[in-house]
């Protein structure tokens, strides 16, 4: 057995000092957030409501965390070969959830995107999200040249994602759906579709999206209601208003930690989806670049994993590593322009942030991915070093 392998048998892990520093910067964040955003939600039950009620948000979101950090330890120590072999059972276990999430998910505002396990929701696409990017690491991986010479190429995984597409419509989650494509596109982008072909199929994927708003009413509101909010300013325009006013209010300082009015039942899901918004009030630009900036790092950090470890030999790991950075970038890019006002509502929380104990525990299990990616890739450097010609003798006395 050589070096590499002792070192990965014997449960190497190898920290990553900028991912770590990133991933706790956004979990702290977030977490003091989401603190700052609920403590009032458990107290309008009851005026005389306990402090154990009044703490309750943070108390479950701390869980999420503990829980989700615990899973974490145990993704990082999985060899990237053994993921690779259940990438297709991993998926088609995913969209069996999604069929059983259907008949025995906790409907909530109208969707039925979660399963209430011991008293923990998991929203069941982000588990789908996870298993997408693995699986298509497997697929590009072994059908790198067909992707590049073939039409059919591009067009095989995502018969696949379509089904998946298919069924998260039904929850209804349409969000989601557009992200496992996006997820998708980009790793066979970046597996180097022909540019010709790739904007084709973009064209028709963008064609049936359209298809699908113009389709649903509730989905053409959004829309509309996105290019005018103030047309309907206390139905359908509410949401983006009040996320607007946020803004406005937090200018470049915001009012101060806890200080935010638009939290107090004004912003719906001020915890969760329009988190964002209750940071630039109380934080102001100051604290929306600092999130944007986190957000540019771990997404900057994990394509220079990527880059490495196709350096090293490791495609498989590489392609793995591009998946999650599209991934964690353009789900917190859809959700910051939608809490902006630049992209039409879509229920997405903000990465590591967002109150939600499916959503943590599966971000905090992707980020555990990415640190194993890194941890084999530090392992194959070190390997290909030259052995010590000469050892040190011990000196007599």
């Amino acid at each position: 057995m050589n070096r590499r392998n002792r070192a990965l048998a014997a449960g190497a892990f190898h920290f990553d000092s900028m991912l770590v520093t990133v991933c706790v910067c956004l979990l702290l964040i977030g977490y003091v957030m989401v603190t700052s955003s609920s403590l009032h939600l458990d107290s309008k039950a009851s005026v005389a409501a306990s402090a154990l009620n009044v703490w309750g948000y943070p108390i479950k979101q701390l869980v999420h965390i503990a829980l989700g950090l615990v899973m974490a330890r145990y993704i990082a120590m999985i060899p990237m070969r053994n993921w690779q072999k259940i990438a297709p059972w991993l998926f088609i276990a995913g969209l069996l959830l999604l069929v059983v999430v259907l008949f025995f998910g906790v409907n909530v505002n109208g969707s039925t995107r979660w399963l209430s396990l011991g008293g923990i929701r998991i929203q069941v696409s982000e588990l789908v999200k996870f298993a997408a990017v693995v699986y298509m690491a497997r697929y590009v991986n072994l059908h790198q040249q067909s992707i590049r010479e073939s039409a059919f190429g591009l067009l095989k995984p995502l018969l696949l994602f379509s089904v998946a597409s298919v069924l998260l419509l039904l929850e209804p989650d349409f969000g989601s759906a557009v992200v496992i494509l996006i997820i998708a596109m980009g790793m066979m982008f970046l597996a180097g579709a022909r540019m010709r072909q790739f904007a084709l199929l973009l064209a028709v994927v963008a064609v049936l999206a359209g298809l699908l708003v113009y389709l649903e009413p509730y989905r053409m509101k959004r829309v509309t209601s996105f290019m005018n909010p103030w047309a309907d300013p206390r139905d359908t325009g509410f949401q983006l208003i009040q996320a607007l006013v946020a803004f406005g209010r937090g200018e470049l300082w915001g009012v101060g930690l806890g200080g935010g009015l638009q939290k107090l039942f004004y912003l719906p899901e001020a915890h969760t989806d329009f988190l964002f918004s209750v940071i630039a009030e109380e934080l102001g630009l100051l604290g929306v670049l600092a999130v944007i900036s986190l957000f540019a790092l771990l997404v900057c950090r994990a394509f220079t994993i990527a880059v490495a470890a196709e350096k090293a030999g490791e495609q498989f790991s590489a392609f793995v590593a591009y998946g999650l950075g599209i991934w964690f970038g353009f789900q917190a890019f859809v959700n910051m322009g939608v809490n902006m006002g630049l992209l039409p509502t879509k229920g997405l929380t903000l990465p590591l942030m967002s109150y939600g104990g499916g959503s943590m525990m599966i971000m905090c299990c992707a980020v555990a991915l990415l640190f194993r990616v890194h941890t084999e890739v530090t392992e194959i450097n070190a390997s290909t070093l030259p052995e010590p010609r000469f050892k040190a003798k011990a000196k007599v006395a």
